[in-house]
């Protein structure tokens, strides 16, 4: 099969395009021709060397995919050949107390496909087929291979964890990313108010056209007084931080007392310094994110197309595919950044 790999961390200028054997299935998997993957930081962060786990080599990245069903073992019967599919990447042992009870991200050997096994960047992925799910209708592969990590990971938690209600104020940081764009749908599907921060001016007017109702340019003004100032002094009910180190005390002093604060990235930076008294003598709750279930996929995937749809930014072909990763590294972008197969 053709596939985009590297065989030794560094940069996406590492990224090598060649030809690796076809993926063998076994009874409980299938194989899936990926039409198109869509790009995450932690493909990067695999990438660098900066993931706490021995990477095999070649690797094979990427987490996100849609494809055809190519093949399916003879104990998956849910699908079959021909069938349109979404790739959702959390791997689980799917036989402990916690995938027993449809808490599979919570699983002790849980992990993403594309971090220690091969993943969607070639043209054919094997997985599990209970991790596979039919393309809603009207949806494009390139649309289908943007929903995984980015709406997985804002429903659990704004949903699941954070238990979002109409009238909600809820702050969104990145607004332009691709988790940013599925969280102000997945807000604005609920009632709540939605407050985004972007760092340029153009990105301003398409977050306000997926829904955000107030959009600060962080480089242009401090964004809790202009948290302050949107909500009269009552801060937020949930605040969604992925950023890391730079924003994360500031996020919680926009938290209202009894709210609650997301944190499920650090691009910034992995250790931020908090005041200890800011959280308790409000009343937070903290929710560290990692990924969601199986069971929320089955659950949103019914609001796709509408209300839910993703963001696509631009589409790159797979010869080109280091030219998507320094895309994404510039941050010149809004929504979800595909490579077709």
């Amino acid at each position: 099969m053709k596939a985009a790999f590297y065989t030794e961390h560094g940069s996406y200028e590492n990224i090598k395009i060649g030809i690796l054997p076809d993926p063998q299935i076994n009874d409980n998997e299938v194989l899936v021709r990926v039409k198109a993957f869509s790009l995450n930081h932690l493909d990067v962060w695999v990438m660098e060397g900066k993931y706490p786990a021995e990477i095999p080599m070649p690797h094979v990245f990427g987490s996100d995919a849609s494809g055809i069903v190519e093949k399916v073992g003879k104990c998956v019967k849910h699908i079959k050949p021909g069938d349109k599919v979404i790739v959702y990447p959390g791997i689980s042992c799917g036989v402990c107390e916690r995938c027993l009870s449809g808490q599979d991200n919570l699983c002790s050997q849980y992990f993403l496909l594309g971090v220690l096994n091969n993943g969607v960047s070639a043209e054919y992925v094997k997985v599990p087929g209970i991790n596979l799910f039919k393309i809603p209708d009207d949806l494009s592969f390139e649309e289908a291979a943007s929903i995984g990590i980015t709406y997985t990971t804002m429903w659990h938690s704004l949903v699941t964890r954070s238990n979002i209600k109409a009238g909600d104020t809820v702050l969104i940081h990145g607004g332009g990313s691709g988790v940013g764009t599925a969280g102000i749908q997945i807000a604005k599907m609920f009632g709540a108010t939605v407050i985004t921060t972007v760092g340029d001016d153009w990105k301003v007017e398409k977050a306000r056209q997926i829904g955000a109702d107030y959009i600060i340019n962080y480089k242009n003004l401090n964004f809790v007084d202009a948290v302050k100032q949107i909500t009269e002094g009552k801060m937020c009910d949930i605040v969604i931080d992925h950023i890391g180190k730079e924003t994360f005390q500031s996020s919680i002093d926009c938290a209202k007392r009894g709210g609650s604060v997301v944190t499920f990235g650090a691009t910034t930076g992995g250790e931020a310094t908090v005041v200890l008294r800011k959280i308790f003598g409000k009343n937070l709750r903290i929710h560290g994110v990692y990924m969601g279930t199986k069971g929320e996929v089955a659950r949103y995937l019914k609001f796709f197309p509408n209300p839910l749809k993703p963001v696509i930014d631009s589409v790159f072909e797979l010869d080109n595919v280091q030219e998507a990763y320094k895309k994404l590294l510039s941050r010149q972008f809004f929504g979800k950044i595909v490579v077709r197969i």
